[in-house]
C-alpha cells in the first residue's frame, strides 16, 4: 500500500492537522513505512492461535509483584468540594452541555 499526497491530505483533515507540502512530503514515506510494517504482520497465518485475554496469562511461572490497593491518604471530600459553586449528594453540578 502506497499513500498518496491526496491521501495525505485526507489523512491530515481527519486529524485537523494543517500541513505545509514540505510536511506533507516529509510524513508520506514514514507513513508508508508504517503501513508496510502493518501488511507484512496482517501477512502471518494466524489461523489456530488462540488469542490472549491479558499478556500474563502465559506467565504461570512468573508472580507479579502487584502492590496492594489501599487508600494512602484520607477522605477530604468535604475540603475539596467547599468551594464548589454547586453540590448535589456529594457530588459537583455542573452546567448542561448537551441538550
Amino acid at each position: 500500500m502506497s499513500l498518496s499526497a491526496s491521501d495525505i491530505d485526507r489523512l491530515a483533515h481527519l486529524a485537523r492537522l494543517g500541513l505545509t507540502a514540505q510536511e506533507r512530503e516529509r510524513l508520506r514515506p514514514q507513513l508508508n513505512d508504517f503501513f508496510g510494517i502493518v501488511e507484512k504482520i496482517s501477512a502471518v497465518d494466524t489461523s489456530g492461535i488462540t488469542p490472549l485475554a491479558h499478556p500474563t496469562d502465559i506467565m504461570t511461572d512468573v508472580a507479579l509483584r502487584l502492590r496492594d490497593d489501599l487508600a494512602s491518604e484520607p477522605n477530604q471530600r468535604e475540603a475539596n468540594q467547599r468551594n464548589a459553586p454547586a453540590l448535589e449528594d456529594g457530588l459537583f453540578l455542573v452546567p448542561r452541555v448537551i441538550e
